[in-house]
């Protein structure tokens, strides 16, 4: 018969399930390449005071100019990737460790009572 203090598993998993690591980095990838696109565009059609040039120090090719855009696009959607899928990486290693505690004090409370059981 389970402990009423033991958490089950599947009611874990339940409240704080799985993320798919690929499909989290292609919606941020989407959304951080389409973002950099259109600051370049708004960039580019109405000129503001704000250096957003100085992107190229940091992604290689970007200009804030037309072919710079879509420069910005491809940058974004590969940095987005990255983090995106950084980001379902961490949280689903972080649910697997949870769980992983919550099974050894399960274990070690049963070991308790067992050894309580055999004095």
């Amino acid at each position: 018969m389970p402990d009423r203090d033991v958490p089950d598993v599947r009611a874990i998993r339940a409240l704080f399930p799985r993320i798919h690591t690929v499909a989290l980095g292609a919606a941020v990838a989407l959304t951080s390449g389409a973002g950099l696109f259109l600051l370049t565009a708004f960039h580019v059609i109405a000129e503001p005071e704000v250096p957003i040039g100085l992107l190229s120090w940091y992604l290689i090719g970007y200009a804030p100019t037309w072919p710079g855009a879509f420069v910005g696009l491809a940058w974004g959607t590969v940095i987005g990737f990255f983090v995106g899928w950084g980001l379902g990486f961490v949280h689903n290693l972080t649910i697997d460790a949870w769980i992983v505690v919550l099974r050894a004090r399960a274990d070690l409370s049963r070991t308790r009572n067992f050894i309580d059981q055999v004095r």
